[in-house]
């Protein structure tokens, strides 16, 4: 039988080892994973979650959902919903939200939005399977919930994804962008400078990602140095949280070299830990 990788400590599996992150929301955590598996963490926050400050068309959205002028709602993320529900709580109680978000037919891109709907009372009619990439998501939809003629929105996750909304266009839905909060860089971009310098000098061994967003950042950030990141990445063992997060780093040519089994930070560390040391060997020789 297989092993599988436990995200206990292992003895140093990234002892000696300088990890570069870019987690904002739990760095802490992923330091301190970081540390316990023997590794040097140079944790360097890529992005900061910003609520819109003009929260004009997430009142219009909600107004839609209660007249019942809306079909389907694709919920990307969990903290989507509920930065919606913050959003609007002076005017629209939770339970005003619920009851128009009820209007509609609920869909679910994965775990998270569906523990979001349940903290309103809320269950979705259709889940989407991991991997939860948007090719999940219109093949959900395919098999269960055909979108032709229907008024979809989709409440999106901090950037807009082209190719999910082209693919409900294509199907001849109606669709609607819904962007209740929007990513942005850090105020201090500083660490984030450290950890490109890290990487173009040669000094990190592994580059963790685990959101798309913290890719696009990390190349808006580095600017001019691009290639020099590129290249610096192909000495470093480079593990992506998911396939939505791997396919960023494809974009910008780099492939990662380690994808979870399952989209969980502990997990991630784990697997590098275990694993990580043998993939570098393999690659810096190469």
């Amino acid at each position: 039988m297989t092993p599988t990788p436990s995200t206990e400590p292992d003895s140093g599996g990234l002892a000696g080892l300088r990890v570069v992150a870019f987690e904002s929301r739990r760095a802490a955590e992923m330091a301190e994973l970081i540390r316990r598996h023997g590794g040097t963490p140079l944790v360097a926050p890529a992005m900061r979650e910003v609520p819109l400050s003009e929260n004009v068309a997430a009142f219009e959205y909600l107004a839609r959902l209660e007249t019942g002028a809306i079909d389907v709602v694709v919920l990307m993320t969990g903290i989507g919903l509920r930065t919606l529900v913050d959003t609007v709580s002076a005017q629209w109680p939770p339970q005003r939200v619920a009851a128009a978000l009820r209007r509609a037919t609920l869909v679910a891109r994965g775990p998270k939005p569906v523990a979001a709907l349940r903290e309103l009372g809320l269950q979705p009619d259709v889940v989407v399977p991991e991997p939860n990439t948007w090719r999940e998501v219109l093949a959900t939809l395919d098999a269960q919930l055909p979108v032709t003629g229907k008024r979809v929105a989709v409440q999106e996750y901090g950037v807009s994804n082209t190719e999910l909304l082209a693919g409900l266009t294509a199907r001849g839905a109606d669709v609607d962008r819904i962007a209740i909060y929007r990513w942005a860089l850090p105020d201090d971009l500083e660490p984030l400078r450290a950890a490109i310098l890290a990487l173009c000098d040669g000094t990190a061994d592994v580059a963790l990602f685990t959101s798309a967003t913290q890719v696009y950042h990390l190349f808006q950030v580095a600017g001019a140095d691009a290639e020099r990141v590129r290249a610096g990445c192909r000495r470093v063992l480079i593990a992506s949280i998911g396939p939505v997060c791997s396919e960023a780093l494809r974009q910008h040519g780099l492939l990662p070299d380690l994808e979870p089994a399952h989209a969980k930070m502990g997990q991630l560390v784990g697997e590098v830990a275990w694993r990580g040391r043998q993939i570098l060997a393999v690659k810096r020789a190469s």
